[in-house]
């Protein structure tokens, strides 16, 4: 079957990779390798290569988020909860002063993705007693509960719009119970963002990308959202292109995230008409990334482009989020020259009358037969009519 046959092919992968020594080469040369495999194999697995893949141009600019103010720390936690390949926590580490001294802590329902994270990790040089990592599931059962279990960074690229148990017994769970209430069982997103931002450091930066749904729902997603904008913690909306994950062509939000914040501001992105257009997937340009970033580290408005709203503009709107309540993109159309206009059918009529008295020249020419005597008289009447 099938099956067997990619299970063969893979024991002798595993075979022909005993075989190099790993440890007697550059780590990120064969990571970088395996990595270029796993982003292959997600280009042709379409829909289901969204469940472990973020694209590199998205997961670039995430890491160099969450890092923008804490390069320098000599050592640095970054936790994903729904961390696919591992390759969005990966990706931080090479936006800092102390790339080897990151733990990486990270967890994974699907067992196969969890494997194929662990090996990403090993393949990038990364010691077992760097990373921390479990397959299981993020939601049902909070992990990690020991120390570390709040980290400097959270990066997140969660399923979107997924099924949970939303059991009433979570709201004493000590990650959603200050929120007043659950998100609905048919739309996990904002479990998914409060479950990552309850294990953010006091002094850390959280990065997720959701669908732009999480914006403006309302009921008790409204209330979370609420919650979370009267606390300060909502500090960047990002809205990003369509088509540029694996497996969804919908439009995606990057929300960024910090904790005892002095205001309650909030800076919007419309980078969403900014990007290269690919055959299947739309891609970020080095360029479109520079533009985010550079947007987001002044924090000022760019007209057309991004706005930093006030927490009253954002109450005034029953905060809602949606970004073209904050960001106006709309395109005035140039004022019509009525002049110019009025010049134009003069001369449209000018041209007509010139037609006109050549066809009825035409057919008066016509000989008169009486198969067409009464066609040649009536075409006449209509053309003096006219005139």
């Amino acid at each position: 079957t099938d099956e067997q046959q990619r299970n063969v092919t893979i024991t002798e992968v595993i075979k022909k990779l005993n075989d190099v020594e790993v440890l007697g080469h550059d780590g990120d040369v064969i990571g970088d390798a395996y990595e270029f495999l796993i982003s292959q194999f997600a280009s042709e697995a379409g829909k289901k290569a969204g469940e472990f893949y973020t694209p590199h141009m998205v997961s670039d600019m995430m890491a160099q988020i969450v890092t923008l103010d804490q390069k320098e720390r000599p050592f640095f936690s970054v936790f994903d909860p729904t961390m696919g390949s591992g390759s969005l926590m990966l990706n931080v580490r090479n936006y800092l002063t102390h790339p080897d001294n990151v733990k990486y802590h990270g967890q994974e329902l699907n067992t196969t993705t969890y494997n194929l994270a662990k090996m990403n990790l090993i393949l990038h040089g990364v010691d077992a007693e760097e990373m921390n990592l479990r397959n299981g599931d993020t939601l049902n059962k909070d992990w990690p509960t020991d120390e570390p279990y709040t980290f400097d960074a959270v990066v997140m690229n969660p399923p979107y719009s997924a099924n949970w148990s939303a059991d009433t017994t979570f709201l004493d769970d000590s990650r959603f119970n200050r929120y007043g209430k659950l998100a609905p069982k048919s739309k996990a997103d904002f479990a998914f963002l409060l479950h990552g931002f309850y294990h953010l450091k006091e002094t850390g930066t959280m990065a997720i990308v959701l669908p732009h749904g999480v914006l403006f729902r309302g009921a008790a997603e409204g209330v979370i959202r609420q919650k979370l904008l009267e606390d300060g913690s909502i500090y960047a909306v990002i809205g990003m292109p369509a088509n540029l994950f694996f497996g969804t062509s919908i439009p995606t939000t990057v929300i960024v995230l910090k904790k005892n914040r002095q205001t309650r501001d909030v800076l919007f992105i419309d980078a969403s008409r900014e990007f290269v257009k690919g055959k299947n997937q739309n891609k970020l340009s080095e360029e479109n990334i520079q533009k985010i970033l550079e947007t987001y580290a002044e924090r000022k408005d760019v007209e057309k482009y991004a706005h930093l709203a006030t927490f009253d503009e954002i109450k005034e709107n029953d905060y809602n989020l949606n970004i073209p309540r904050y960001v106006d993109t709309f395109e005035e159309e140039e004022p019509i020259d009525m002049v110019h206009v009025g010049n134009d059918i003069k001369k449209i009529r000018q041209e007509q009358q010139v037609l006109e008295k050549e066809l009825l020249e035409a057919i008066s020419s016509l000989q008169t037969t009486p198969e067409n005597e009464a066609w040649l008289q009536g075409a006449l009447e209509v053309f003096k009519h006219e005139q």
